[in-house]
């Protein structure tokens, strides 16, 4: 990897955890990861350094916000022959400006592998005996990590609760988007997720399964791919060179994992419950941050390089862009 370990410790407490932006900027919403502000009919999406679980944040990750942008911005550029998109300009490393859009109520999520360990996870309801998953029906014997015969689109619904599987006819039967849309939609992701495969494994990596959003463009009403787009927050690699053995063994494949800093928390306080959380120990920061870094430079194939300047650059960057 390209960026030394204790550059990323001395960097810590330059991680954007907010973005204060002149009046000129009106903000219309702040998400767990994404600041989202409007100027001049433009949408400025700005990627903080936040992380989050347990649907806290639990640290600041230093260049996780440019990691992730810039891995956007790398899938936008390679796709925008299968499928327009919302990206605009890149006026600062973590921020895009984009087109307005209306997003669909449906997440397109494309499996490649049945694997996860979450309640949605195809894994997880397969190993309890489900056969018919989001409408598809699968084989028996399937095991855990093992590819499917072709990627299957397993869509939910959209809730700040909790995102509810959903199959194609249901979709149509409670209304909740035209069928003409969905299934131009649907051939769009398939085709995006074929692009992503190809590119992931000339770069040695096996894309698993990924979560895409659709929306229309206000303006204009053509549908666009929006948000994120196969970075490691929405999306599952795993490195191949070691895909094959491992599974063999029964092994889980190597991946991108983030879990241990979740781990940590777990082991050392409540979480869900308790009022204030430790401060995470700052070498498993960095340790998290060097992991978004490889991961850039792995899915990418390019060489990181850091931003530095945090909140600051990003203001300043956005008011040379609009000539405040």
């Amino acid at each position: 990897m390209s960026i030394d370990f204790d550059f990323l410790l001395n960097n810590l407490n330059n991680a954007v955890t907010s973005v204060n932006l002149p009046p000129q900027f009106n903000k219309i919403h702040s998400g767990k990861v994404r600041e989202t502000f409007l100027r001049d009919e433009k949408r400025i999406i700005i990627t903080t350094d936040r992380q989050s679980a347990f649907d806290r944040i639990l640290a600041a990750v230093p260049f996780k916000g440019q990691v992730l942008n810039q891995i956007s911005k790398f899938w936008f550029e390679k796709t925008t022959d299968i499928c327009p998109n919302h990206f605009l300009q890149i006026p600062d490393p973590a921020t895009i400006i984009a087109r307005e859009v209306e997003i669909f109520p449906i997440e397109f999520v494309i499996r490649g592998y049945i694997t996860g360990s979450t309640d949605t996870s195809a894994w997880v309801n397969y190993s309890q005996g489900m056969r018919k998953f989001c409408g598809i029906s699968l084989p028996n014997n399937l095991k855990k990590n093992e590819k499917f015969s072709a990627p299957i689109l397993t869509p939910t619904t959209k809730s700040d609760q909790h995102d509810r599987l959903i199959s194609k006819e249901e979709i149509f039967t409670e209304h909740i988007m035209d069928q003409n849309d969905f299934e131009i939609v649907e051939d769009l992701a398939k085709k995006i997720f074929a692009r992503g495969t190809e590119i992931a494994a000339n770069n040695g990596l096996i894309l698993v399964d990924t979560k895409f959003e659709f929306g229309k463009d206000k303006k204009t009403g053509e549908i666009i791919l929006a948000d994120e787009i196969l970075t490691p927050d929405s999306s599952r690699f795993w490195l191949e060179s070691t895909y094959q053995s491992r599974f063999e063994k029964g092994l889980e494949p190597e991946n991108f994992d983030k879990e241990f800093l979740r781990l940590w928390f777990v082991e050392n306080c409540d979480p869900y419950h308790d009022e204030k959380l430790p401060d995470a120990p700052p070498e498993l920061v960095a340790k998290l941050a060097e992991k978004y870094i490889f991961a850039f430079e792995k899915i990418t194939g390019n060489t990181f390089v850091p931003a530095e300047g945090g909140e600051s650059r990003i203001a300043k960057n956005l008011e040379k862009y609009f000539e405040i």
